[in-house]
């Protein structure tokens, strides 16, 4: 993320836009004429595969830019952004957003935000490959809360717009195994379930399932081993 104050004045500088829940807000495959500055909502940013099928990659929230890599390289967008929530967004036109970093000097800053990202892309595919299921399921919700309520001190966050299936994408696993991994979440008092909510109640218990070897303490009638 950029500095408050330049993403402040960042924000001034293009035309806010409203998303509807599950609408496109960057189509793969069009051109970079613009980028947005996500102001309010959580998106997530997938591939279309030729076949259809759709790879997640990430979530992103506010204070995100979406679509700067095609505006930078001047190619056909590689990813799409979906809207999971109803979202809010500045348009900023490429030329003028590419002037603006130029004369401010935030070339590093935007170039470290991509390294961030690059990060956090290998990690998620070496949790994937090393972390049980319950583990990357903690993982990504506290992901989450971090996008929806970056910086909260509250115990309670509350996470709208996610299907089990998404979920399922995002920690690599099947939609019954993220139902099986939702469980013992809930019986440990971790989070409340409803459809396509999830109320995070312990950030301190769910922190505990995020660790690889997890103190958190699961409901009596279960035990913490890994899960498939």
């Amino acid at each position: 993320m950029l500095p408050d104050e330049t993403w402040r004045e960042l924000r001034g500088q293009g035309t806010p836009r409203t998303f509807g829940e599950r609408s496109v807000m960057l189509r793969q495959g069009s051109a970079g004429t613009h980028l947005l500055a996500l102001t309010d909502g959580l998106a997530k940013v997938v591939c279309r595969e030729p076949d259809g099928v759709l790879t997640w990659l990430a979530f992103r929230g506010p204070g995100d830019l979406l679509g700067e890599v095609s505006v930078f390289q001047g190619t056909p967008r590689t990813a799409e952004v979906i809207a999971l929530t109803p979202c809010t967004a500045v348009v900023l036109d490429a030329e003028r957003f590419r002037r603006f970093i130029e004369q401010r000097g935030l070339v590093m800053d935007l170039m470290r935000q991509a390294l961030s990202r690059l990060r956090e892309s290998d990690a998620h595919r070496t949790e994937l490959l090393t972390l049980p299921l319950v583990v990357r399921l903690a993982r990504a919700l506290l992901r989450l809360a971090e996008l929806t309520a970056p910086g909260t001190e509250s115990d309670v966050v509350r996470l709208t717009g996610l299907s089990q299936e998404e979920i399922a994408q995002a920690t690599g696993v099947t939609r019954n195994a993220v139902i099986t991994g939702l469980r013992r979440l809930r019986e440990s008092g971790a989070v409340e379930t409803a459809r396509r909510v999830i109320i995070i109640k312990d950030m301190k218990t769910l922190r505990g399932w995020a660790m690889p070897t997890t103190n958190a303490t699961p409901a009596p009638s279960r035990s913490p081993s890994p899960a498939e």
